[in-house]
């Protein structure tokens, strides 16, 4: 199955359907990541607060694969926002990863009350990384439109992807929106809900159109409004279904109403950007 890819206001290209391993437990991350390559994915994401960057880069190098068919993403933890901090912290990923590359790299959260609100200088250094060659893309996760006017009136350098909670019942469409106006691609986590949306009469009735799943019809809406997505799951069966989403179109009226499900702030099953100020142990 031939994944689709976007390219980036960088000039990177990026698979639109990839991996995540939010959530794998470190000491299973290799074995199941392994197995994601070998199903056929090609674009890893995993973050430095995930702590299984290590099970990233041992499944990378046992795959075999060729460095230049990996699309292979992390994010910045929350305590290492100061610029020394950053620099030093994406080396640590890097020598975890075993990469002397990486092809996207984020800040994770902006942390608007922390940092008295200075999420500009940690994005000047991401910056950095992409004029010294060791990244060939940064971008921003959780960003808020406002936090996206910023960085980008401080620094005129426009992040690659905006990576947030997107799916049918928190649309995200401001955030859609003013990411697009400059450019920026939308990366959905949280692309079912957490499972949420699985049991959903909607769904089921589009899903049943089709012949196929919840799920896979859920990935397809996210795929056909042009949004990057990155489901988890630990089930090599649920890997291949996940995958398998390339052989069939929604209708423009089945995707008007899947959308139409949006709750808003209701749907939303995150933190909030503006709030969030978790910075882990």
């Amino acid at each position: 199955m031939t994944v689709p890819s976007i390219t980036l206001n960088s000039g990177a290209t990026i698979p639109q359907l990839g991996f995540g391993v939010f959530q794998v437990p470190p000491d299973q991350t290799a074995a199941v990541t392994a197995q994601a390559l070998e199903v056929g994915y090609r674009h890893i994401d995993t973050a430095q607060m995930y702590q299984n960057e290590a099970g990233v880069g041992e499944a990378i190098r046992s795959s075999g694969l060729p460095r230049e068919e990996l699309f292979i993403t992390s994010k910045l933890n929350n305590g290492f926002h100061r610029p020394d901090d950053a620099r030093r912290e994406f080396d640590a990923t890097m020598a975890r990863l075993g990469l002397d590359r990486i092809d996207l790299f984020l800040i994770h959260w902006p942390l608007p009350t922390r940092y008295d609100g200075d999420y500009v200088s940690t994005w000047k250094v991401l910056s950095e990384l992409v004029a010294d060659g060791r990244a060939a893309s940064v971008g921003v996760s959780n960003f808020q439109p406002a936090h996206l006017e910023r960085i980008i009136g401080e620094t005129g350098v426009v992040p690659a992807v905006n990576q947030v909670e997107v799916h049918p019942y928190f649309a995200n469409e401001e955030v859609r929106a003013a990411s697009h106006e400059h450019g920026i691609a939308i990366e959905a986590w949280s692309p079912i809900a957490q499972g949420a949306v699985l049991d959903d009469e909607v769904l089921g009735k589009v899903a049943a159109a089709h012949g196929k799943t919840v799920s896979q019809v859920t990935l397809r809406w996210h795929v056909e409004r042009g949004d990057i997505v990155f489901p988890k799951t630990t089930r090599v069966e649920r890997m291949r279904e996940n995958l398998d989403i390339f052989d069939f179109s929604l209708t423009p009226d089945e995707v008007a109403t899947i959308s139409g499900l949006d709750r808003g702030e209701a749907g939303r099953r995150g933190p909030n950007p503006d709030t969030f100020d978790y910075i882990p142990d």
